[in-house]
């Protein structure tokens, strides 16, 4: 292991990511999308103020996430978290502890994580998109109560790919991978893997965090594209590099344009206005009952 690796690794675990936000705050400067969704007469240039070097945060957040997030640790967290036992709560009460995350180094906004659920939400709903969109705008980010049940930042958030075949030189920070055990593994380090060409994503399994997590909850319940939007949000290496077309079948390539579709509202929704939670809460008291039950279980 290289000495730069080692400080990394060094840094990261004597200074983590100051919240879960950091990753999504990167994404801004790695992927520019259209002006369509930016408020309150913003660029979306203007949204990331900061000096073009990525900042050692970020990189020390994927320098853990690339070196752990193995095939065989995956199929242990899968197994460990959707048996989903760990607590029965209403969606009300996992918004209150997501509530509780608000990213300080974040130049674009300093509000809570309910807010920018919101502001996404508000501005599909002000699109004129589908109720099932509109909740999934709200709901996007739900799987991050991974935290209150000890996981680490690195398997909460950050981009997924697809484990148990080579990494894509598209995934950010590649040269990680060098230091993860399935780098070298016959069996996961071609281009397909242990996968068949075209085989569907249904059959691949992706980096573990918040997506997979919430829309195994939620496959009972929503549509298959908002279904599609909540399981591949973070699925950057294709949805904006295209990089494992090979996996993919005539489906996934169709439901994909569902997941593109809500992409840049997630991204460039925010805006230093807040809604007014009080006023939107009962429409969203409505959305929520009428696809969900009273508690789910987590």
């Amino acid at each position: 292991m290289s000495q730069t690796l080692n400080n990394v690794i060094a840094q990261a675990q004597n200074n983590p990511l100051h919240s879960l936000e950091e990753w999504e705050e990167d994404l801004l400067n790695r992927y520019p999308d259209p002006e369509s969704i930016v408020k309150e007469g913003k660029t979306t240039e203007e949204y990331r103020n900061y000096e073009t070097t990525i900042r050692d945060t970020v990189k020390e957040f994927y320098c853990l996430n690339h070196i752990n997030q193995t095939y065989d640790f995956v199929l242990q967290k899968e197994k460990e978290f959707l048996k989903f036992d760990k607590k029965e709560m209403s969606v009300w009460d996992a918004v209150e502890f997501l509530n509780q995350l608000v990213d300080d180094s974040d130049p674009d906004t300093d509000m809570d994580q309910l807010q920018h659920l919101l502001q996404t939400s508000e501005a599909i709903r002000a699109d004129g998109h589908p109720d099932w969109m509109v909740l999934i705008g709200f709901f996007h980010d739900m799987g991050k109560v991974l935290c209150l049940f000890g996981e680490p930042q690195w398997a909460t958030v950050g981009d997924t790919y697809p484990v148990g075949c080579a990494f894509s030189d598209k995934i950010v920070f590649p040269e990680f991978f060098k230091e993860n055990p399935d780098y070298k593994n016959l069996n996961y380090n071609t281009k397909y893997g242990i996968y068949e060409p075209k085989c569907g994503l249904s059959n691949v399994h992706m980096s573990w965090g918040h997506d997979e997590y919430f829309y195994q909850m939620m496959k009972n319940y929503l549509p298959e594209p908002a279904l599609y939007m909540l399981r591949y949000h973070s699925f950057y290496p294709q949805h904006r590099e295209n990089a494992y077309e090979h996996l993919m079948d005539k489906y996934d390539q169709e439901m994909f344009k569902w997941v593109k579709l809500f992409n840049p509202y997630d991204l460039y929704s925010k805006n230093p206005i807040p809604p007014d939670w009080q006023k939107l809460k009962p429409y969203y008291e409505d959305l929520v009952a009428k696809y969900l039950p009273a508690t789910l279980k987590f």
